[in-house]
């Protein structure tokens, strides 16, 4: 058992409104001469971020490199890839930090070069305990999305091209050494992309909010550990989280003009990932990983279809953070028992209103598929040890069969 919380947030955060621009000026302040750019040719092309940036960091007497290859959901392959061509271009001239300009394939791609661009080797590598004396490169994330939350967490996600499942490379050193959060930058994330972030940032919230609590989490015995269990602190974020997206959200994909939805939604995803950068999540995240790989739908829908459904399951076990995530939600009042069977189909209705699927037949599962499914979700034993729940097993075997029939204990059958 744990005694105490552990607790790990980026060491420096600027938040508002074009706060993007007094970035040069701290880089300036740290003594950074020199960094690595990471983003994609959306935003070299079709954006003026990336070369109004080089010319105000320019102005402090820095430089940067552009690498502009990322891609959605990257690839060991890319970043190694991008790895040998970022140091042939560096040759024997080194940088001191790298910045990220994206959403969240590009902080996760951004991180896995922070470890591999100063030593040339492979990703895989570190896809476990890292080599002695580990010293990945200082990270800046600006997020362009809201919704991943990269910008205040440990570990990059990537996709191993052999069996198509996602790695994590974890480590606090991996959190950035500042969050830019400027909402500015979502402004013109088209309506998609909106909804995708959006139910993500919801889904980390309520995940980290629900998930092991700190005194049962298992942190492998690590005294640095990157995911340690929910406790008061994380709890608070989380809160505040879920009760901005329940304002935000649908507001924010319906309009994406309505820059007080989107200020508003760029903290509740920064929030929810100070809340789950430290707690860590379970069965959404981990039956998702294994939806993506079987389907290839965006992170976000495969997040948001099961997400109704682990709430579901969850009645029992955490009958209070659900009624109290119903609450903040800005649900109708009602008898407890009542509101603990409506409030997976409320949150469903949410994820229709995103036009987002709804159930596993809509993202084109087969019934056949689905013990391949199950067996896929209860190899990420991270997440699937963090559940809360008696049998994972078997609670995860209900979640994808209830998902595939879109079956709620407070709502009919809707397929």
């Amino acid at each position: 058992m744990n005694t105490h919380v552990f607790f790990c947030p980026p060491p420096r955060t600027l938040m508002g409104r074009g706060c993007r621009h007094e970035l040069p000026a701290l880089i300036a302040h740290l003594g950074w001469r020199r960094g690595l750019l990471i983003t994609d040719r959306f935003f070299t092309i079709q954006t003026t971020w990336v070369q109004d940036h080089i010319a105000a960091c320019r102005e402090q007497g820095i430089e940067l490199v552009v690498f502009d290859g990322g891609e959605p959901d990257p690839s060991t392959t890319l970043c190694d890839q991008a790895t040998l061509q970022v140091r042939a271009h560096l040759a024997d001239h080194p940088i001191d930090f790298v910045l990220a300009l994206g959403g969240g394939s590009n902080i996760d791609l951004a991180k896995a070069l922070c470890l591999t661009v100063p030593t040339g080797e492979p990703i895989r590598t570190y896809s476990g305990a890292w080599p002695a004396h580990t010293k990945p490169l200082p990270l800046i994330a600006l997020p362009t999305t809201s919704g991943t939350g990269s910008e205040a967490t440990p570990g990059a996600i990537l996709v191993d091209p052999d069996n198509a499942t996602k790695i994590a490379v974890m480590g606090n050193a991996l959190r950035p050494a500042i969050a830019v959060i400027d909402p500015e930058l979502s402004d013109s994330c088209p309506p998609r992309v909106t909804a995708d972030a959006g139910i993500d940032a919801l889904t980390h919230a309520i995940e980290s909010f629900v998930t092991q609590d700190a005194s049962l989490f298992d942190r492998g015995g690590s005294p640095d550990p990157g995911y340690s269990g929910r406790s008061s602190l994380t709890m608070m974020f989380a809160r505040e989280s879920i009760r901005l997206c329940g304002q935000y959200m649908l507001r924010a994909y319906r309009d994406g003009t309505d820059t007080e939805a989107r200020d508003g939604m760029a903290s509740a995803s920064y929030y929810a990932a100070l809340s789950y950068g430290t707690a860590g999540l379970n069965a959404v995240h981990g039956i998702a990983y294994a939806l993506a790989g079987l389907t290839h739908q965006s992170h976000g829908t495969t997040n948001a279809v099961l997400l109704p459904y682990v709430l579901d399951e969850l009645r029992e076990t955490r009958a209070s953070e659900l009624l109290e995530v119903a609450q903040l939600l800005g649900m109708p009042t009602g008898k407890p028992e009542d509101t603990l069977l409506a409030l997976p189909a409320y949150v469903r209705s949410l994820v229709e209103q995103l036009d987002i699927p709804s159930d596993l037949s809509q993202c084109g599962v087969q019934e056949h598929q689905l013990e391949r499914l199950l067996s896929d979700a209860l190899q990420v034993t991270r997440l699937a040890k963090a559940f809360p729940v008696a049998n994972c097993t078997s609670a995860y075997q209900r979640i994808i069969q209830h998902a595939f029939e879109g079956s709620l204990a407070g709502a009919l059958t809707h397929n």
